[in-house]
């Protein structure tokens, strides 16, 4: 059953659309590179990508972390967007 609806492309994309809704839901950019693995690999296997379940988890994992390294270049934390606080505000002055 889990490795004919593997070989179906819709099933990535559709995993992809309920990842990015997580996102939007508990964003961060965590879910989002897992969103862009799984349309990419729905694309693949739509295009007629000969592959198995265990090829496709592959395909699935490479390209996640590719996209999530990506995103991590382009939107991740930048130089000095983190606020250091030195002083509580119950301290006396």
């Amino acid at each position: 059953m889990l490795h004919d609806l593997a070989g179906t492309w819709w099933a990535w994309v559709v995993l992809g659309f309920a990842l990015g809704v997580l996102e939007i839901l508990a964003p961060g950019y965590i879910f989002l590179g897992f969103a862009i693995g799984a349309v990419l690999t729905g694309i693949l296997v739509a295009i007629g990508i000969p592959a198995g379940l265990p090829a496709l988890i592959l395909i699935f994992a490479v390209a996640s972390v590719a996209a999530w390294l990506v995103l991590r270049r382009t939107m991740g934390v930048r130089q000095g967007q983190v606020k250091i606080w030195d002083r509580d505000i119950n301290d006396n002055p």
